[in-house]
């Protein structure tokens, strides 16, 4: 399109002085959205890699897990193409990369642990450094870890289920960012079973030693006292994480609500409604003067005013309907202090005072377009008053917006217009018409030819079947007044039955303006006024049932009438109900998964306790950040039910394996507690970590992602200190797990009473 814009420019074919210049062009928003997402991507691979660094304190190990990101990142792409899909802002720059590589950290950590026992085998005398050793270490690792890897992945897909559920606008929005995830999941798995032991055999040196690095060393310091703590305070440490539920449960209720957050676009679309019956030449003067007005900003790029409606009809309005489309400069080169916000504020403050009668709305162009769309009216949000007469629609239309003005958020109010189009009201007097052998059908036929036209012959083209009606009608000065309306004559017979006579119109009917229907509204085969409204300064969830309650309070509709609420909060309720609906199938599946690997239901719920300990990040990272509950965080928390039942497997297989290894009860919990502190705080930090940036960027294109990014990020930090304290904590109180020996003769756990070797951690002779 530029190429042909530039050919057209230089080739002479416009007049002298002429030229096409762009004035939107969306590859501008296409390429910062780009530059965002990549910096974020970058970052938090970045983070990732330092983070492995810090943990394992061995930069072989960093680089064979960040190996799997390049490979999972090109399993995913590939895949999409062969799909026919495209990429968007959620399905690559949402994409956490710390979840994508926490099956690898699990496998690497393990292997790194093997090697350095295998090490330390062979300098005590008890071996020899072969490749047949490194194998089998490498082997015995990935065994060892590779079932609970294998389930924590489908559980991690399993619980994008949700995703692949949703429609409508959500639905086209995270719709690619499930299948993306899902993608990059199986890519990462692939590469946890093949690459990471594979470049684990060629890259780990024979001699290792388990060297904690500053990082672990200080964790565990804090931690295993806290956790003995914790162990010998049971009541205390469930009671404290109920708790802490129960404060996340308040906590959601006291959170705002809306849809999405809105995706800046670097542009604001205006749209001024005028007085209905005003005339294309009588609006053209305000319009001018808007423009002049908003063009006066510094944070104005330019301005272009659209007027009526488009000559293909694809928009039907009127001239009282005024677009404004207003490109912003960078903000970097706006004057200290002004945001979009304040910009917004003071626009509209100055507008509605100079123009008072003139209803304004601000959006922007790609939201604009998106909102009417969804809810088939020119506005952010509406309500659509049903019922059968148009002026009984408009007084309780005026008195729903008169309550709405009342709630404090609610901005560019306005009640679209169905009255008030200037209407010529012929009324044929029976009587009268009677008195002069006139019909009403005689009367109407001499209107609709005298004012509207009628065809007195066809012209048709030469040399073709095409033709074309010759329209007749009287000249316009006998027909634009009332009193010229009056004047027309309609043909009677004569009273002596010789001829006819001609008949003032005023003798026959009444002719007088009227005020007429000058836009109807139908949905659903009925009649409504929409009620359009904006959000400013406020969740959009509040702002709404404070109106819902005032509205239903005063003001009472009569049978017959009702009120719909569209545009984002319609979306949102809808979104809502149907993961109202999926999420507790997803959680059902995700416990059949649980089921499926332990065999065990007690140890099932005991990995699935998890994912409550991290709600209870995601809750408080919105709370303290202050940003609404939509959709997008709805996503976040529905991404931490992977993350934290992989931790939650993590930790329970690890104490069913020191138990299968006959260790006591207080030994298998000892070895739990020691085992679990790395993978499960690196597997939690780094999938906090690999989307910090995207929580913290204010980048144009981040605003979408942010929400999900800052449930995860809260969650996951805040999850390994609940898991690692509390987990133990339930796996001493509830599992019923004991070592092989001392089980019934179906393989069921029959007890959980101590071995002869309870306490000291050592196979019996």
């Amino acid at each position: 399109m530029q190429k042909e814009v530039a050919d057209i420019n230089a080739s002479g074919i416009l007049p002298p002085g002429v030229h096409l210049d762009r004035i939107y062009d969306r590859s501008d928003l296409i390429h910062l959205t780009i530059h965002t997402v990549l910096e974020n991507l970058v970052a938090g691979i970045a983070l990732i890699f330092f983070l492995q660094w810090a943990f394992l304190g061995n930069l072989r190990s960093a680089i064979i897990v960040a190996a799997t990101i390049p490979f999972a990142l090109a399993f995913a792409i590939l895949i999409l193409v062969l799909q026919g899909e495209s990429a968007n802002l959620l399905s690559v720059g949402a994409l956490d990369f710390g979840l994508v590589v926490d099956a690898s950290v699990i496998m690497v950590e393990n292997i790194f642990r093997h090697m350095v026992e295998r090490s330390a085998h062979v300098e005590g005398g008890r071996g020899h450094y072969t490749l047949a050793s490194r194998f089998s270490a490498v082997l015995g690792a990935s065994h060892e870890v590779s079932r609970g890897i294998f389930f924590a992945a489908a559980i991690i897909i399993a619980s994008f289920l949700p995703l692949f559920t949703l429609t409508g606008v959500e639905g086209h929005i995270f719709g690619p960012m499930a299948k993306t995830y899902a993608y990059a999941i199986t890519g990462g798995l692939i590469a946890t079973f093949t690459v990471a032991p594979v470049l684990a055999t060629m890259l780990l040196p024979d001699k290792l030693s388990e060297v904690e690095t500053w990082i672990v060393a200080r964790l565990r310091r804090l931690y295993e006292p806290a956790a003995a703590f914790a162990l010998g305070n049971r009541i205390l440490a469930i009671g404290g994480v109920l708790l802490l539920l129960g404060g996340a449960m308040v906590g959601v209720r006291s959170l705002g609500i809306e849809f999405l957050p809105h995706l800046e676009e670097g542009n604001m679309y205006i749209r001024a409604s005028l007085p209905a019956s005003i005339s294309l030449e009588a609006g053209q003067p305000v319009v001018d003067g808007v423009r002049r007005m908003i063009a006066q900003y510094p944070e104005v790029e330019s301005v272009l005013s659209a007027h009526g409606r488009p000559d293909d009809g694809t928009d039907s309005t009127g001239f009282f309907n005024a677009e404004f489309f207003v490109p912003l400069k960078p903000t970097g080169s706006w004057p200290a202090g002004v945001t979009k916000e304040t910009l917004t504020a003071e626009l509209s403050k100055k507008l509605q005072a100079k123009y008072p009668g003139v209803d304004f709305s601000f959006s922007q162009y790609i939201e604009d377009n998106v909102e009417e769309a969804a809810s088939g009216v020119k506005g952010a949000n509406s309500i659509k008053l049903f019922g059968p007469d148009l002026p009984t629609l408009e007084k309780y239309a005026d008195a729903i917006k008169a309550e709405m003005a009342k709630v404090k958020g609610i901005e560019d109010l306005g009640v679209f217009q169905s009255l008030g189009q200037p209407t010529v009201r012929i009324d044929v007097d029976r009587a009268r018409a009677s008195r002069y052998g006139l019909t009403p059908d005689d009367i109407n036929a001499t209107v609709a030819a005298a004012i509207g036209g009628q065809s007195a012959a066809d012209l048709y083209e030469k040399g073709t079947d095409r033709h074309f009606p010759i329209v007749v009608r009287l000249k316009a000065e006998q027909r634009d007044s009332l009193d010229a309306i009056r004047r027309i004559t309609v043909g009677a017979p004569s009273p002596n039955g010789n001829g006819t006579i001609q008949v003032p119109l005023s003798e026959v009917a009444d002719i007088k303006l009227t005020s007429g229907a000058s836009f109807i509204y139908r949905e659903h085969q009925e009649r409504y006024i929409p009620i359009k409204f904006s959000v400013r300064g406020r969740d959009l969830g509040g702002a709404v049932e404070e109106a819902r309650a005032r509205i239903t309070r005063t003001v009472h509709l009569p049978p017959g009438y009702h009120l719909e609420w569209a545009g984002e909060l319609d979306n949102l309720t809808n979104a809502v109900a149907r993961l109202e609906v999926v999420v507790p199938i997803s959680l059902l599946l995700i416990l059949l998964l649980l089921y499926a690997n332990f065999g065990s239901i007690r140890d099932s719920l005991l990995a699935f306790s998890a994912i409550p300990m991290a709600i209870i990040g995601g809750v408080l990272a919105l709370a303290l950040t202050g940003t609404a509950f939509s959709i997008s965080s709805a996503i976040g928390f529905v991404a931490l039910f992977g993350i934290a039942v992989m931790d939650g497997i993590l930790v329970v297989t690890t104490y069913n394996h020191a138990i299968d290894e006959y260790m006591g009860r207080q030994g298998a919990l000892a070895t739990t507690v020691r085992h679990s502190l790395r993978p499960v705080v690196m597997t939690c930090l780094v999938a906090a970590i690999g989307l910090l940036p995207a929580a913290i960027s204010n980048g144009i294109g981040s605003q979408v992602q942010k929400p999900l990014a800052l449930v995860v990020v809260g969650g996951m930090t805040l999850a390994p200190l609940l898991i690692l304290l509390v987990l133990p904590v339930l796996i001493d109180r509830f599992s019923r797990r004991v070592p092989p020996g001392d089980r019934g003769a179906h393989g069921r756990d029959v007890g959980h009473h101590p071995h002869p070797t309870a306490d000291s951690g050592e196979m019996p002779a």
